[in-house]
């Protein structure tokens, strides 16, 4: 026991705890420290390359954009230097970058590895992959990247180079593979070398793939028909035509969900290798039937304004048709509803425009809204329960949100191929644990809500409590420095509870021979 100055009680070096103990857990819980651990062989760096490794992929966890911003200033503000014993004097961009480019040459054994915890973590199977595509852009010129390339952005940014990234998902949304393809590839192309790619990793056996319309060409389903590989894919809407009157029939279709019905359909052609699921959803006809009616508002109110310039001044006819392909081209959809004439005067100078709307065409488009058609070989009778696989594929679309917007994926700082390639493989790993956390929480009850769990728990800190002493017995005053895990609010320690994580109980004893006289 000690006398203790009150007053003298402060707190320093407050660190973000909560979020870093949370990834450093899912880190350890998908054994990837054992992993790297093996794989890596030590040799004479100050920081085994695991933990460089475990550094930049819980960094990226916490929604770090760069090893640079790591190095400088977040490192310091965490506690990932009490959770992994290494100093912040030992973690600079350099180490960060060299524990980059050894964790780039991972790439194989870690999809591998995750597979086989997913299966004895989950029970997770692979019969059943969904596939899509998302792109990520470049910061700066990526002169030495050889796949970087301005081609379809699907951030908005075509003024920049960009990469393309395959990912490959289960049902329940945990990626087990990816891969990177120059950034103008065509998204048709990569259907091929994926399903190989999966095939080599995984096996033959017959699974079914989930594919978006944008990924399939008749060349592409032939390449599934020959291996024998199952598919399940969207068509794009133009096809939806041939099934006009089956779309109108009001017979034969069943509600799978409030707003949502399906039917079989017969083939076009009277074959019998695939089937054909044809639904229509009462939301999506409202969401799209609105969206056509803005795009036809906002290009006929620019049409009328051109209409009106020219009929106070003529001009040119090229001028015209170049300012008209502008606008048309703004709103695709819109444009095939309407036919615009360039009316000429005796001059031949463009005096006007002649605006009619394609009945026909605005019959169809409000026939088709909320309409769509799904295309299988699977054997499977029932229509509701392949929509339901279909719709599947919003795990991997979510997924894509989640690595964008949470785990920084873009936009990318690196140049070098290499290092994009290792950024893309931290972002896959980082990826990982949020799934795995996702399936932690609903086998706990805890919903799947993965991003406010985090919000929640990143409010616990740790601190060093400065506490002066005086023994008994004794004139001279020091200061013991306490290390401690703040205690975090009931509901937040309810959660860690349920997913049974302890926080330290005590208090760690860092210093305690600095005194109030300085001797």
């Amino acid at each position: 026991w000690a006398q203790v100055d009150l007053q003298g009680v402060r707190v320093e070096r407050v660190r973000d705890f909560g979020a870093v103990y949370l990834g450093l857990a899912l880190w350890r819980r998908l054994g990837l420290h054992k992993l790297l651990g093996e794989l890596i062989e030590s040799g004479r760096e100050e920081v085994p390359w695991e933990l460089t490794a475990c550094i930049v992929t819980v960094a990226r966890w916490c929604g770090q954009k760069s090893e640079l911003e790591v190095a400088e200033r977040w490192y310091a503000d965490s506690a990932l230097e009490d959770l992994l014993g290494v100093s912040f004097s030992q973690v600079n961009d350099a180490r960060l970058y060299r524990g980059l480019d050894v964790l780039h040459g991972l790439k194989d054994p870690l999809c591998a590895h995750l597979q086989q915890r997913y299966e004895s973590l989950f029970g997770v199977g692979f019969e059943f992959l969904l596939y899509d595509l998302t792109s990520t852009y470049f910061e700066g010129q990526a002169l030495k990247n050889e796949k970087a390339a301005r081609g379809y952005s699907r951030d908005q940014r075509p003024d920049c180079k960009q990469i393309n990234i395959g990912l490959v998902v289960t049902s329940e949304g945990l990626p087990i593979g990816y891969e990177t393809f120059a950034g103008n590839t065509a998204d048709v192309t990569t259907v091929e070398e994926m399903v190989k790619l999966m095939e080599d990793k995984y096996g033959k056996p017959k699974r079914i793939w989930v594919l978006d319309r944008g990924m399939i060409s008749e060349e592409n389903v032939d390449f599934l028909l020959q291996r024998q590989a199952l598919y399940i894919i969207g068509t794009p809407k133009s096809q939806l035509k041939e099934f006009q009157a089956q779309l109108l029939d009001p017979n034969d279709w069943s509600e799978v969900q409030p707003g949502v019905e399906v039917k079989w359909v017969a083939h076009p052609d009277g074959l019998g290798k695939e089937q054909y699921v044809l639904c229509r959803s009462r939301s999506r006809r409202e969401k799209e039937g609105a969206m056509m009616e803005l795009a036809r508002a906002r290009l006929r109110q620019r049409l009328d304004k051109i209409h009106a310039d020219l009929q106070r001044r003529p001009k040119v006819s090229s001028k015209i048709e170049r300012r008209l392909g502008l606008w048309l081209g703004r709103f695709p959809a819109a444009e095939r509803l309407l036919e615009v004439t360039v009316e000429r005067d005796d001059q031949g100078r463009a005096c006007g425009l002649k605006i009619l709307e394609r009945t026909e065409r605005v019959s169809w488009a409000q026939q088709a809204q909320g309409a769509y058609l799904l295309r299988t070989n699977c054997l499977d009778k029932d229509p509701a329960q392949l929509w339901r696989w279909y719709m599947q594929l919003t795990q991997a679309e979510e997924t894509f949100r989640i690595s964008k917007s949470d785990l920084n994926l873009r936009p990318v700082f690196h140049q070098k191929t290499h290092r994009v390639e290792a950024h893309i493989l931290v972002c896959f790993l980082t990826l990982a644990l949020w799934r795995t956390l996702e399936m932690w929480m609903q086998s706990k009850g805890l919903g799947d809500c993965a991003r406010q769990l985090i919000k929640e728990v990143a409010t616990i800190r740790s601190m060093d409590v400065i506490v002066p002493v005086k023994e008994k017995g004794s004139e001279q005053a020091r200061e013991v420095r306490l290390r401690v895990v703040a205690r975090p609010d009931r509901a937040v320690a309810e959660l860690l509870f349920r997913l049974g994580l302890e926080l330290p109980s005590g208090p760690k004893i860092v210093q305690n021979v600095v005194e109030k006289n300085g001797g």
